[in-house]
């Protein structure tokens, strides 16, 4: 059977998949792109087209340069806490002790439960009247009055940071725990024999075997930190005072809650671009991180 035909045969196998990608896919985006340049309604009329200017306006606009700033900084500190919390996590667990089952299984219930169950557990956490968190730093003699967490500008994001770390770091944790699975015993004892210390084996034994699927939690988890949405919407809506205000939300407002079609359409599509850039630059760093370790 020649190449030719095995090739079309393959392409005629993954035709209907392609229909079906391009009508759900293809057709929205497509219709997005031409809805961008125009000024639409969310009701009314079409609108008019309107060349570049809905992105002008929303690249120079002080709302989404103050909302790209929170967004960065949102993902960058819950992603790095993450991390760090998931390794610490996957290496008590990848110790021998009683229990350690039971651990495991409860280590993934947060990020088991639907994120509006999690969001809705950490407002009643936060809860200025009643919340858990004020009871207990107050009768610890940290707190004279309970305060508003998620009120409070200064506070509010620091907060949502909390829940969402809550939430993945046990997927950071899973996968870090997999990958110590494949660390060879052998040269774990080795290093023992050696004299290495904790640090010096974890950097030199263990960080090898880690490096490449850490890199791969750190790109699912960074995008899905650069474009959250459910979390955020559900404890704060972007409040108080736009402080937890993230691209995603914004583009809700700008296109449900305002109803400015053209513009929330390219708004979403600057959001697009963004993801689509950070998630290349990471598929570059995995390739490489993967090269070298060959």
């Amino acid at each position: 059977m020649s190449g030719t035909w095995l090739t079309t045969r393959a392409w005629l196998l993954m035709l209907p998949l392609l229909m079906v990608m391009i009508s759900v896919i293809g057709w929205p985006l497509a219709d997005t792109v031409g809805l961008s340049f125009t000024d639409a309604k969310l009701v009314g009329t079409d609108g008019n087209f309107v060349g570049i200017d809905n992105y002008a306006k929303m690249l120079s606009g002080s709302n989404f340069q103050r909302t790209l700033v929170t967004t960065a900084w949102f993902a960058i500190v819950s992603v790095a806490a993450e991390m760090v919390i998931g390794v610490l996590a996957a290496l008590l667990l990848n110790q021998q002790f009683r229990g350690r089952t039971a651990l495991r299984a409860l280590m993934i219930l947060p990020w088991a439960l639907p994120t509006v169950v999690n969001a809705t557990l950490w407002r009643l956490i936060y809860n200025p009247e009643y919340g858990a968190l004020n009871a207990a730093l107050t009768q610890l003699g940290l707190l004279d009055a309970y305060r508003s967490w998620l009120g409070e500008p200064g506070t509010a994001l620091a907060a949502l940071i909390v829940a969402d770390c809550w939430k993945n770091f046990p997927l950071v944790a899973l996968i870090a725990l997999a990958a110590l699975q494949a660390v060879p015993r052998d040269i774990t004892a080795a290093s023992l024999v050696d004299g290495a210390g904790p640090f010096a084996r974890f950097r030199f034994v263990i960080l090898p075997y880690l490096a490449g699927p850490l890199m791969v939690a750190l790109v699912l988890r960074t995008i899905e930190a650069f474009k959250v949405f459910d979390i955020i919407w559900v404890m704060t809506r972007g409040g108080p005072a736009n402080s937890t205000r993230t691209l995603s939300i914004l583009v809700y407002q700008e296109a449900f809650s305002f109803q400015r079609a053209g513009s929330g359409a390219s708004l979403a599509l600057i959001v697009t671009l963004l993801v689509t850039l950070l998630a290349a630059g990471y598929a570059a760093l995995v390739r490489k991180t993967a090269g070298s370790a060959v």
